[in-house]
């Protein structure tokens, strides 16, 4: 499966990203999938790969170019819970410092990207995220409907976005929530909100999961909650392109 380094030309500078791609020689859909907090490592070089596998072009940027090349900090092979605060704690400031513009910004110049490249398919592409990435991909489809066909966020604070944000949501959308991360009244509310915008959704929390619950090298890591994303996910993403 080819991978390929980048560097995308933004306002504000040069972001790191990569690219990987089937290798067939033809056009494919494109994605544009956002890390987590921790940000790109092999964990997220396996997961886009493997969504290639199912015959996708996938971006992921490093979110945080800003602060320097992706790992912006030193992360360990593993990271548990006795080193996840600390490491919270220094990409913190990094998070808060990412607003909602620079999301938007960035989010022109990935898109752009995607557009611009000869093996990605004309046409709209999808966005997905995992935690604060999941932000990041609701912001991006919500201020791009023509161009994003579908969007899916895993254990992400999509209630951050607000009910302007998401009522603007035009994509297919799947939204995976961690056991801790609300309650089923909240989720009731966040759908009800989705309903009244007409927006088409599924929406749920993934039972015996936490936050985090995708990363096969955090503590928080569900065998079950990671194939049950992708058991969403990728019907989701073949449900939107055919809709587009």
């Amino acid at each position: 499966m080819p991978i390929e380094t980048l560097q995308i030309s933004t306002p504000d500078g040069r972001a790191d990203a990569f690219a990987v791609m089937p290798g067939h020689g033809e056009r494919h859909p494109g994605v544009l999938m956002y890390p987590d907090g921790f940000g790109i490592r092999p964990t997220l070089r396996t997961m886009a790969g493997e969504l290639a596998e199912h015959g996708y072009f996938v971006l992921v940027p490093n979110t945080f170019y800003r602060h320097g090349p992706s790992p912006v900090i030193d992360l360990p092979e593993y990271i548990g819970d006795d080193v996840r605060h600390q490491l919270m704690a220094q990409l913190m400031p990094l998070i808060q410092a990412h607003s909602t513009e620079r999301v938007l910004t960035d989010a022109d110049a990935y898109l752009d990207f995607l557009a611009g490249r000869p093996e990605v398919a004309p046409g709209a592409v999808a966005v997905t995220g995992y935690c604060i990435g999941g932000l990041h991909a609701v912001h991006t489809a919500a201020a791009h409907p023509e161009r994003v066909a579908a969007v899916a966020a895993f254990h992400a604070p999509v209630g951050a976005a607000g009910h302007e944000v998401l009522s603007a949501l035009a994509s297919t959308v799947h939204f995976g929530h961690a056991e801790g991360d609300l309650t089923a009244a909240e989720l009731g509310e966040l759908n009800q909100l989705l309903d009244d915008a007409g927006v088409n959704h599924t929406s749920e929390i993934y039972p015996g999961t936490a936050h985090g619950f995708t990363m096969s090298d955090t503590e928080a890591f569900s065998s079950a909650g990671f194939e049950r994303h992708w058991d969403r996910l990728l019907p989701l993403l073949e449900h939107g392109f055919a809709e587009s």
